[in-house]
């Protein structure tokens, strides 16, 4: 049988440890055409041109760009490449490449490496075959791929990969990268604009992004075995096991042999395409992991971290393992996630939401700090939008992932701060009021933060002491969908702060200090409903959100809804991240996406319940009859005395063989009635509402019935098998 060959190979694996031969520091970045490999390839003109184009956003031209190709081909042939892409993230989640040669024909028998300008700045994949939300149809399928010289180009593999945009020929937005760099953009003019308050030298705000990428790792044969692992990235039914996370003895343990074997050899890829990974242990559920690099650029750690799932699985087929990159792989124990820890930074190197040692560098942190819990409360219900997938669906709310109502954890001593500030008088502030407000609220700040360590699990977005953390992003999503809205919600919150603050300072006649103090207690009124230090999965949550009016949107269908919201479309509008076509598709996009996701997963799930649960079943209840029937021979008419646990076992398999049959034929009938609906929205719904739910009967069954058939017979690897086999 399939399973017991998977079980046989995975326990005959070697686990040859990775040799790691040079120090990382003499890797980092081998295979990547950053800075210093630039100084020595480029002329200086070009140099400085692709500097500018860096820091400043300044176009590059075409005679430039020429002499930035020819440079970068030499240097990509002589680390033995010998193809180039255009490396793009299409709105597919994943990532896109089209490889074409360097090489180039002469005449016969004659040939040349070539690249220049043009194959460098632009390319021309088909635009309508990617999802576009209507903005492309398929008789305008012209795209463009744009190089995006923010994020530098590295070679995989024999492959030059350049990071480019991807946007319509009408200009649109098909991908995650183009918003994120417009959201960027608009955060770091907000963002200077409030920080020259406090520092005139300030002239560019960097938004950073730290990831941690959670994952599971089991055997790929054994994941192999599963048709749903295969088709769907996680397991539609299977029984708990005796033994999961409840003895705690997996978080932060000895990493097995295997996995770290796993872990080294992918580490070594990710130093060498300059991806700074720092941490890896093990995490709560068994066969669960983490790996977690330090803070990079927003735009970079985002291309990093769709790289680093791209490689993954590669690095993984080397060891004979699978990764699982689903937010909830297996029922019963931890989904994962993929924290997101944002943080501002000056070019001047100033955290703005590090509290630093003075009250004016403090007065910059509560600027910054209450302006971002402001966002979020004027955005929440986006926020929730933002991470909505058919797969976190599944992770949010259980097992120390966040629950789907967006609140701020700031921590006891944080919000008895805000709540000093809130008591601060209207208009101008007497000398007794500006130096007890300076020494005794802002001016304690790093004492008292300096022992706040503690933390809130159940919270979706979290400050840790310098940077806030989006502790609800799912471990397969793209960052770019959640900072994109983070970005551009804070940057909307910073012009509006900033707007406020002027006018009392030139209408109001007020100082500086005493202007951006009445707007940030203002702000304080107005967002502490956001606040929330508790347990985040009671009821008696749900029940105070409902009454502070935030939103609680458990399903998909139901949360993207604020992706089309007037409030949505104002606040991309106002900071030209995105018009309303984009958002539009991106709505389009989304729901259409889920109601497919369900789709696929009911059809894998009633071809194993159909094709492997119940001839299983029926195969072992032959075998019971069997015996039932030679107990008869013997015994004659005494023989239920004899086959009494028998015969039980036989009702019970009959009646879930019933179930089954009797609930996969009403799933497969609603699916034909929700793939009728033409609204891409109603359709969502219908699979929300009407088929998905009718998963966990057909899999308490199905469940039922592994705990009854003979292990021998069973079909599909048991979780026992998949968790624990290492």
């Amino acid at each position: 049988m399939l399973r017991f060959t998977a079980l046989k190979a995975a326990m005959n694996r070697n686990t040859v440890m990775v040799k790691e031969e040079e120090r990382r520091s003499e890797v980092f970045g081998r295979y990547v055409f950053h800075q210093d490999t630039m100084q020595q390839y480029l002329t200086r003109e070009a140099y400085i041109s692709v500097k500018d184009a860096m820091e400043h956003g300044t176009k590059i031209g075409r005679k430039i760009a020429d002499q930035i190709a020819v440079s970068m081909k030499d240097w990509a042939l002589s680390m033995g490449a010998t193809h180039y892409t255009h490396w793009f993230q299409p709105l597919t989640g994943a990532t896109a490449e089209k490889h074409d040669s360097f090489f180039e024909t002469l005449g016969v028998g004659r040939g040349i490496e070539r690249f220049g300008g043009d194959q460098l700045v632009q390319q021309e994949p088909d635009a309508s075959s990617f999802p576009h939300g209507g903005i492309r149809n398929t008789f305008e399928a012209r795209g463009y791929t744009a190089w995006d010289p923010f994020s530098p180009a590295f070679i995989y593999g024999t492959t030059l990969c350049i990071p480019t945009v991807f946007v319509s020929y009408t200009g649109e937005a098909l991908d995650y990268k183009t918003p994120l760099l417009r959201a960027l953009h608009a955060m770091d003019q907000a963002a200077t604009g409030v920080a020259k308050y406090f520092d005139k030298n300030v002239k560019k705000v960097n938004a950073s992004l730290g990831w941690e990428q959670e994952y599971f790792l089991v055997d790929r044969a054994l994941a192999n075995a599963r048709p749903d692992i295969v088709m769907t990235g996680r397991t539609l039914l299977g029984h708990s096991s005796a033994k999961g996370q409840q003895l705690d003895d997996h978080y932060f343990g000895s990493i097995p042999n295997r996995a770290l074997a796993f872990m080294r050899d992918l580490e070594v890829e990710c130093i060498g395409l300059g991806i700074p990974v720092k941490t890896r242990h093990n995490e709560v559920a068994p066969n669960q992991f983490e790996m977690a690099p330090i803070f990079e650029e927003t735009n970079l750690a985002v291309d990093h971290n769709a790289l680093l799932m791209d490689i993954m699985d590669k690095v993984a087929e080397r060891h004979e393992l699978k990764v699982l990159l689903h937010e909830k792989p297996f029922a019963g124990i931890n989904g994962s996630g993929k924290h997101n820890n944002w943080s501002l930074t000056t070019n001047t190197g100033v955290n703005v939401l590090q509290p630093g040692k003075t009250p004016m560098s403090n007065l910059q942190f509560l600027t910054f700090f209450i302006t971002t819990i402001k966002a979020i409360h004027e955005h929440e219900a986006l926020m929730r939008a933002g991470i909505a997938s058919a797969s976190n669906d599944h992770r949010l709310g259980s097992n120390e992932a966040p629950p789907a109502i967006m609140s701020v954890f700031i921590g006891e001593q944080l919000t008895a701060v805000l709540k000093e500030l809130e008591g601060v008088t209207d208009g101008k502030l007497s000398p007794k009021e500006k130096t007890d407000l300076k020494l005794n609220v802002v001016g304690k700040i790093p004492e008292i933060l300096l022992d706040n360590t503690d933390r809130n699990r159940t919270s979706p977005f979290a400050f840790t002491g310098n940077k806030f953390e989006f502790r609800a992003v799912g471990s397969k999503a793209n960052c770019a969908n959640p900072m994109t809205i983070l970005n551009t919600i804070v940057a909307k919150q910073l012009q509006d702060f900033k707007i406020e603050v002027d006018v009392l300072i030139d209408k109001k006649g007020l100082k500086k200090d005493e202007a951006i103090f009445n707007v940030l207690r203002e702000y304080i009124k107005q967002s502490k409903n956001i606040l929330f230090d508790g347990n985040g999965y009671s009821k008696e949550w749900e029940i105070e959100a409902g009454k502070r009016k935030l939103s609680n949107h458990k399903t998909t269908p139901e949360a993207l809804k604020a992706k089309i919201s007037k409030k949505t479309f104002e606040v991309y509008e106002a900071t030209g991240v995105m018009n309303r076509k984009e958002v539009e598709a991106r709505y389009e996009i989304e729901i259409e996406e889920y109601a497919l996701r369900i789709q696929i997963e009911g059809r894998v799930l009633g071809d194993i319940a159909r094709n492997h649960v119940i001839p299983t079943a029926i195969k072992y209840q032959n075998t019971l009859l069997n015996n039932v029937s030679g107990l008869k021979t013997i015994y004659n008419t005494d023989f239920k005395k004899y086959a009494k646990e028998q015969l039980e076992i036989i009702e019970d398999i009959s009646m879930h063989i019933g179930l089954i049959n009797a609930k996969v034929k009403e799933m497969t009938e609603e699916r034909r009635k929700a793939n009728i609906l033409k609204n891409s929205e109603e359709k969502a719904t219908a699979y929300c509402v009407q088929v998905k739910p009718l998963f966990d009967t057909i899999r308490y069954s199905c469940d039922k019935l592994e705990l009854l058939v003979d292990d021998q017979l069973w079909p599909l690897t048991k979780y026992r098998e998949l968790l624990f086999t290492r």
